[in-house]
C-alpha cells in the first residue's frame, strides 16, 4: 500500500476512534454489569463498552474499506466474501485495559491498527477520557489533543540502571522462569512501576518512560503500537527478538542499547 492511502486511511481511523470514545464514556465510571468470558477462577472481564466500540468500529471500517478484513477481540475474523484472499486488515481491541476500565482508571484505551501481510502499516490508540489520541502512519508518530498535534519522540536513555520500567501486571508473566527473567531486569532499573495497559507504550513513545515489558500477550493488544513505537523512534520484539505482531513475551524499548541489555538478561539464566 502506498503511502498517500495509509495517510487517508490513518485520517479516516481518527476519526471513528474518537466517536467510538464518546461511546466507552457513557459506560466509564458508570454502573456496568462485567461479564467473564472465562470459567472457574481465571477472570477475563469484558464489558457492553467492549462489545459496543468495537461493533461500530466494524461497522464504520467495513462501509469505508470493504475489501479488508478485520480481526476483533469481541467478534473474531471477518474475511470479505468478494475479496477470499484479502491481505490487509485492521485490527481492533475495542477497550484495552478491561480492567482498568472497570476499576475507574483511565489508563485504557482503544486500539486500531492496519497490517498488509505480516506489515504493521499504522496504528492509533486512542483515551477518550484524557482526550489524547496516539497515531503513527508508519513514517512518523504523534499526539494528537484539543485540535494541538505533538510530534512523539523517545527518551534517549542507554543505561539499564537509569531505566523506568513499565508492565502492567506480574501476574502476565505466567511460568515461574519469564518471571524470573523480568525481575533480573527489573532489579537493574532506576524504578519499576505496574499498570498502564496500552498507555505505557504511548508513554513510551512521549519519551516518558524507558521500557515496558509484558507477557500473554494477544496480536489485538500490541499490533496497533507497533508503529507507534517504532516511528518515535524505539524498538518493539518478542522476547526472542522476532518481532511483535504475534503478541506473547514483548519488550519495548526507547533506544537500541536498553533493547539490548533488557534482551540479554530476559534470555540469560545465570
Amino acid at each position: 500500500m502506498d503511502q498517500n492511502k495509509i495517510t487517508e486511511h490513518v485520517v479516516f481511523a481518527q476519526c471513528v476512534l474518537e466517536r467510538a470514545g464518546d461511546l466507552a464514556l457513557k459506560y466509564f465510571r458508570a454502573s456496568l454489569k462485567v461479564d467473564n468470558k472465562k470459567s472457574g477462577a481465571d477472570f477475563d472481564p469484558v464489558t457492553r463498552a467492549d462489545r459496543e466500540v468495537e461493533a461500530y468500529i466494524r461497522n464504520r471500517l467495513s462501509e469505508y474499506t470493504p475489501g479488508y478484513s478485520i480481526i476483533g477481540e469481541e467478534q473474531g475474523f471477518e474475511r470479505p466474501v468478494e475479496n477470499i484472499n484479502a491481505e490487509i486488515s485492521w485490527v481492533i481491541d475495542p477497550i484495552d485495559g478491561t480492567r482498568a476500565f472497570i476499576s475507574g482508571f483511565p489508563t485504557w484505551g482503544i486500539l486500531l491498527g492496519l497490517t498488509e501481510k505480516k506489515r504493521c502499516l499504522a496504528g492509533l490508540m486512542h483515551q477518550p477520557f484524557t482526550g489524547e489520541t496516539f497515531v503513527s502512519d508508519g513514517k512518523s508518530a504523534w499526539m494528537s489533543h484539543k485540535g494541538q498535534r505533538t510530534e512523539l519522540k523517545v527518551s534517549q536513555e542507554k543505561s539499564l540502571d537509569r531505566a523506568i520500567i513499565y508492565s502492567t501486571d506480574p501476574d502476565m508473566f505466567t511460568r515461574k522462569s519469564e518471571r524470573a527473567a523480568f525481575e533480573r531486569v527489573a532489579g537493574r532499573s532506576r524504578l519499576r512501576r505496574f499498570g498502564g495497559d496500552c498507555y505505557s507504550y504511548c508513554m513510551l513513545a512521549s519519551g516518558h518512560i524507558d521500557l515496558v515489558i509484558e507477557g500473554d500477550l494477544q496480536p489485538y493488544d500490541v499490533i496497533a503500537l507497533i508503529p507507534i513505537i517504532e516511528a518515535a523512534g524505539g524498538v518493539i520484539s518478542n522476547w526472542r527478538g522476532e518481532p511483535a505482531n504475534n503478541g506473547g513475551l514483548v519488550v519495548a524499548a526507547a533506544t537500541r542499547e536498553l533493547h539490548e541489555q533488557a534482551m540479554t538478561l530476559l534470555q540469560n539464566e545465570n
